[in-house]
C-alpha cells in the first residue's frame, strides 16, 4: 500500500484528478468506482474543470457508485444519486446508460444486490475504485462489525455514522438509518484502488489502515489484503 502526503486537502483533491484523467485518457472506455462525502468534493471539482478543458472525455467510460440510502429518490436532495449529479454528471459527458448507482427504492433489495454485482462484472469489472474512509473506518457503508459481507449488500449504519451525516440534514432524526452498499468483497476485487483521507478527524483511522493489523472492527484494514492501493492524504489527516 502506497502512501502519498500532501500539504493541503486542495493539492491532494488536483493530485487525485489528475490520476483519473491519466486512467481515462488511458483507457477510455474505463470503469471507475465512485465514492460520495465530503472528502471526494475537491476532486470532483478538478475532474470537472479538467473536462471543461477538454483534457478528458467521459463518453465512453462508465461509473458505479459505492452506496445509496434506503429509502430516498434520485431527486431526494440527500440522496447520493443527487449528491453525485450536483459533483459531477451533469458536468461531464457521462452518458445516462453508463451511470450506475445502488437504488434506495428498490422492490426487491436482495435482487437489486445480485443486479449491481452482476453488471460490474459484465463491464469487466472496476478499473479504479475510490473511497473515501468514515470515522470509524468505514469504506462504503461497511461498518465495523464481527463478520463483513462481501457482495453488494443491505446494511444498519451505526450511530456513529448518523451522527457523522446528520449536519447534511436539517435534523439528525432525519438521517435514514438503512443503506445499500457495495461489500468489502466487491471493493476488492477492483484492479486499482485509490483511498482519499482529509482532517484531522480521520488521524486515528488512518493511522490503523497502515499498522499492520487487519481487522474488520476497522473495515479499511482490509484494503492492506489488496495489491494495489494508493492512500492520499493531507497533512491534518496524516498527522506525523
Amino acid at each position: 500500500m502506497e502512501k502519498k502526503v500532501f500539504k493541503t486537502y486542495e493539492e491532494m483533491s488536483a493530485y487525485a484528478a489528475q490520476m483519473v484523467c491519466d486512467l481515462v485518457n488511458g483507457k477510455p472506455n474505463a470503469v471507475l468506482g465512485l465514492p460520495t462525502g465530503g472528502t471526494p468534493v475537491g476532486m470532483y471539482e478538478n475532474i470537472r474543470k479538467m473536462y471543461q478543458e477538454g483534457k478528458m472525455d467521459f463518453e465512453n467510460v462508465t461509473t458505479f457508485n459505492l452506496d445509496e440510502y434506503l429509502g430516498l429518490t434520485h431527486d431526494h436532495p440527500q440522496s447520493y444519486y443527487y449528491f453525485m449529479n450536483q459533483n459531477l454528471y451533469s458536468g461531464v459527458n457521462l452518458k445516462p446508460e453508463n451511470i450506475n448507482i445502488p437504488s434506495g427504492t428498490a422492490s426487491d433489495f436482495e435482487a437489486e444486490c445480485k443486479s449491481y454485482d452482476a453488471k460490474i462484472d459484465a463491464k469487466g469489472g472496476i478499473d479504479l475504485m475510490i473511497l473515501g474512509i468514515g470515522p470509524n473506518g468505514h469504506i462504503g457503508f461497511n461498518e465495523p462489525a464481527e463478520i463483513l459481507s462481501g457482495p453488494t449488500h443491505t446494511v444498519d449504519l451505526t450511530r456513529e455514522t448518523i451522527e457523522a451525516n446528520a449536519r447534511f440534514f436539517d435534523s439528525i432524526d432525519d438521517v435514514p438509518t438503512k443503506a445499500i452498499t457495495m461489500g468489502v468483497g466487491s471493493i476488492l476485487k477492483a484492479k486499482k484502488i485509490l483511498m482519499l483521507v482529509s482532517g484531522a478527524s480521520k488521524q486515528k483511522v488512518a493511522k490503523e489502515l497502515f499498522s499492520g493489523d487487519v481487522t474488520t472492527n476497522n473495515p479499511s484494514t482490509l484494503l492492506q489484503l489488496h495489491r494495489d492501493v494508493v492512500v492520499l492524504m493531507d497533512e491534518a489527516a496524516d498527522g506525523q
